[in-house]
């Protein structure tokens, strides 16, 4: 301590709530080093030095001991003033304005939280979630797989109701806040944004299989059998959940999962030509040494026993043992591999993660490994999503993809069409799988024949694959998305549409759509920063365990800028349909016009995504938003202020991203063809649907068909709805007529009002 810091002691520091505390130039110092440090990009890249720190914090103790010594008390403001002077008086702009935005938004949180109109709404929020269920509630539905009934539930919302009014109040810009709350756009997932988490992410398994893991309770070993191998992927996906606010996806599930199957069938074979061998005479005949050996050596479980040649010595009947053992083996793998895959779903829909609360939202990619190990996985996958859950229930999750490529699996001479065939009859029956296009004009680009580049998607519907950061790391493994932002656009049709205006005013309707997402490309700007300033040891799964795109890098102390650059920042939309109504009078499922004017709006909006990442050197994508729950929250707002407007207003949704909706009457094939041109544009995901009557297993042919028409016309994702019964006794969950298949109730036959109950209760849903 210096004579000039020993002779500051005797002054008092009165702190804002009039209290008055004693001296501390400590406390000093580590403001100064917080408002240094929160422009640090990484330790090894540190733009200031521990001088400059001190250069600012002894102007600031001598102006102290020059102005204020003599009247022995300070304010805490004073220090703060004093710090913001010195720090321009020395030309650190750069850390000044940082310090002093960080003061701004500080004050701003105090006088919120002292404000009797903002408490009030948030005791009627919390008000909300103790008092009333899940179906009263939005806010205890605001994320489907959270159970906002259960005490863990409504702990969670808890959490989510203050850090949305801390998020609002303290970390936002206010004109955020105000366009997220008056409806111009919706920040999703806010409640997240103070843990400075990101949205989802596509899990490289390889990376944690190879050395195995660690959840924070022990390490867990490399495993060395495919029922571990499905194990670990499902813990994986549980443990990476607790470190985001979206979803998990596996983008290459049979590629990962192959080389478990190797693993079992050695062991298998091993053990199959002990057991055979071991009640004959030819025991030792054979040197189980090098059979061991031998079989330690193979690569495919295609196997030809003639390679095993030298080990029998020309003997038939040990040549027949070997190939009985041989058969044994496959039969138990293929088994073992059908009991894995069974064991992963019936894991992904009892599993919870975040207190208990959530089921994890999971999603796999597969269906272009055409190694024999490979085609065991897919195969036996989808035979466990045909067979359903413990009583006969649809599984949700993992949301399943099967990737379709030319080549792979689309002509019937491609290695892996009979699995396409399999996963069209299975999803005809189960909803799942969706399919993804890897040859689309936008996905194609990328691929290089190694399976990290083809797409992976989310169940969700978010992409993740270009990379303005680093081509050669233009992969779907080991990213996300970062964080997303929708944009209202029946709003903007309504405010300079006809149906308020005399002439549609086009002009007017790309500026201020120019202007809103300048707004969102500064909020998500903003998000990033904070997601940036947190550490390794935030996120000790997704980063600890080098999940994300280069985490294992990481010092302890690093910004976390120089990895989360690899993820998307997304804007979305909604509403097109409702948007066209109101401008021109007809959506593009209506008119020829209207669809002229979808394109050119969604195109100007990714043009303007590709402009940011080019000035940002970021990955701005253009998102067609997963609506659920928002497409209400809009409507209801502008319902509010424009009243009932047919067709735009006059529901109680928007629809979802690009569709034509859904009550709009139009063949199949005409939907796909409005569809298609938008998948391209809407780089960081997108969806088409196709709505169908009746049980669609009785005509598989034509289920297949829309799905090559869906890929003809250059979409990137897609899955078909149809209609799916429960039979509330057995449980049956497929297309009932007059007889149940499952337990063969008739349909004029009663039901126990306590079975009533209970299938109320399973098949209540608010999405």
């Amino acid at each position: 301590m210096t004579e000039t810091e020993e002779k500051l002691e005797v002054i008092e520091v009165i702190k804002r709530n009039g209290r008055k505390v004693e001296f501390d130039g400590t406390k000093i110092a580590l403001a100064i080093k917080k408002g240094f440090d929160s422009i640090l990009v990484d330790e090894e890249s540190k733009k200031y030095s521990e001088k400059d720190i001190q250069k600012i914090y002894q102007a600031v103790i001598k102006k102290i001991a020059k102005d204020y010594l003599p009247l022995q008390k300070i304010k805490i403001e004073e220090i703060q003033d004093l710090i913001e002077d010195n720090l321009k008086k020395y030309n650190y702009e750069d850390v000044y304005e940082s310090f002093s935005e960080y003061r701004k938004r500080r004050a701003n949180s105090r006088i919120a939280f002292r404000d009797d109109k903002h408490m009030a709404k948030l005791q009627k929020n919390i008000e909300g979630l103790i008092l009333k269920t899940a179906s009263e509630e939005d806010a205890k539905r605001e994320n489907a797989n959270i159970d906002g009934n259960s005490a863990m539930g409504t702990m969670l919302q808890f959490g989510s109701a203050i850090s949305k009014a801390f998020t609002e109040t303290y970390l936002m810009k206010k004109k955020f806040a105000e366009a997220h709350s008056n409806g111009d756009i919706h920040i999703h997932d806010m409640d997240f944004m103070a843990m400075g988490t990101t949205t989802c992410m596509q899990i490289d398994l390889n990376k944690l299989f190879k050395n195995g893991f660690s959840t924070g309770h022990g390490h867990l070993r490399e495993p060395q059998d495919i029922m571990s191998y499905s194990a670990l992927a499902a813990i994986a996906i549980q443990s990476n959940q607790n470190d985001q606010h979206g979803g998990q996806s596996i983008p290459a599930f049979d590629y990962y999962l192959a080389p478990g199957v190797l693993k079992t069938f050695k062991r298998e074979f091993k053990q199959a030509v002990y057991e055979l061998l071991d009640f004959t005479d030819f025991i030792s005949f054979v040197n189980m040494d090098k059979v061991e050996k031998e079989i330690d050596k193979l690569t495919s479980i295609d196997v030809n026993i003639d390679i095993f040649e030298s080990l029998y010595k020309e003997s038939s009947e040990v040549k027949r043992l070997f190939t009985k053992a041989y058969e044994n083996a496959y039969k138990k793998t293929d088994r073992k591999t059908y009991q894995a895959m069974e064991a992963f779903i019936h894991n992904l829909n009892t599993m919870h993660s975040r207190a208990g609360a959530q089921v994890p939202f999971s999603s796999v990619n597969f269906g272009t490994d055409t190694s024999p190990e490979g085609r065991m996985v897919i195969k036996n996958f989808l035979l466990s999503v045909d067979a359903g859950l413990g009583k006969n229930e649809t599984p949700i999750f993992p949301i399943s993809i099967f990737k379709v490529r030319k080549g792979t699996n689309y002509e019937p001479e491609d290695p892996n069409y009979d699995l396409f065939k399999l996963s069209c009859k299975v999803s005809a029956k189960r909803l799942f799988p969706n399919f993804s296009f890897l040859d689309s004009s936008f996905n194609k680009p990328y691929y290089n024949g190694n399976f990290n580049t083809e797409v992976g998607y989310m169940g969700c519907r978010t992409r993740v694959l270009g990379n303005v950061i680093d081509e050669d790391k233009a992969v779907t493994p080991g990213r996300g998305n970062l964080s997303f932002t929708s944009i209202n656009l029946p709003r903007l049709g309504i405010k300079y549409g006809i149906v308020k205006n005399e002439k549609c005013d086009m002009k007017g309707f790309f500026a201020e759509l120019e202007s809103l997402m300048d707004l969102v490309r500064d909020q998500l700007l903003e998000r990033f920063e904070i997601q940036c300033n947190k550490k390794l040891y935030n996120f000790p799964f997704l980063l600890g365990q080098g999940v994300w795109l280069d985490s294992d890098k990481l010092k302890p102390n690093d910004r976390l800028r120089k990895i989360l650059k690899h993820g998307t920042l997304s804007i979305g939309f909604i509403g097109l349909a409702e948007c066209l109504k109101a401008l021109i009078g007809k959506h593009h499922g209506e008119s020829e016009e209207a669809q002229e004017l979808g394109i050119k709006i969604v195109e100007f909006m990714r043009k303007r995504c590709d402009e940011y990442s080019k000035e940002y050197h970021l990955n701005f994508t253009l998102l067609a938003t997963p609506a659920e729950g928002l497409s209400g929250r809009f409507v209801n707002i502008d319902k509010a202020i424009y009243g009932k407007i047919k067709g735009v207003t006059d529901r109680s949704y928007y629809t979802n991203s690009f569709h034509v909706p859904v009550y709009y009457n139009i063949s199949i094939v005409n939907k796909i063809k409005k569809e298609g041109p938008y998948h391209k544009y809407t780089n960081a995901g997108h969806i088409s649907y196709i709505e169908l009557d009746g049980d669609t297993t009785n005509n598989l042919e034509a289920f297949e068909k829309i799905i090559r028409t869906m890929y003809e016309n250059d979409m990137g994702y897609v899955a078909i709805n149809h209609p799916v019964d429960r039979d509330p006794v057995c449980g049956y969950i497929g297309v009932i007529g007059d007889v149940c298949p499952g337990c063969g109730r008739k349909a004029y036959e009663g039901v126990p009002i306590e079975r009533v109950n209970e299938f109320k209760n399973s098949v209540s849903c608010d999405c």
